[in-house]
């Protein structure tokens, strides 16, 4: 529904029910001040806090990586890099038999 078009309907209605006593003077000046001085949601808002808690996510597991990367390799159950050179070493000493 267009917005004017509510606005005229809106505005029909309450001509056809006019106020009654009971409410103060100058009641609707007031809330139409109201509502033209509200603030408007910023959206960019909304984005810097998602951005600030997923950076203080990523640093927390940066630390924790950071972490487990660092503890001796006797708390770890295998050495990755000592394998690594073994199998690299073992095709190497292969390569002398003769065929």
């Amino acid at each position: 529904m267009d917005l004017s078009e509510l606005e005229k309907k809106l505005l029909a209605a309450a001509r056809c029910n006019p106020p009654g006593d009971q409410v103060p003077y100058a009641f609707e000046t007031r809330i139409m001040a109201r509502l033209a001085s509200a603030t408007r949601i910023d959206e960019w808002t909304w984005w810097t806090r998602a951005f600030w808690r997923a950076a203080a996510a990523c640093a927390a597991v940066a630390m924790l990586c950071s972490a487990w990367s660092l503890l001796p390799s006797v708390l770890r159950t295998s050495n990755a890099a000592n394998d690594l050179e073994q199998a690299v070493w073992a095709s190497v000493d292969e390569a002398d038999l003769t065929w």
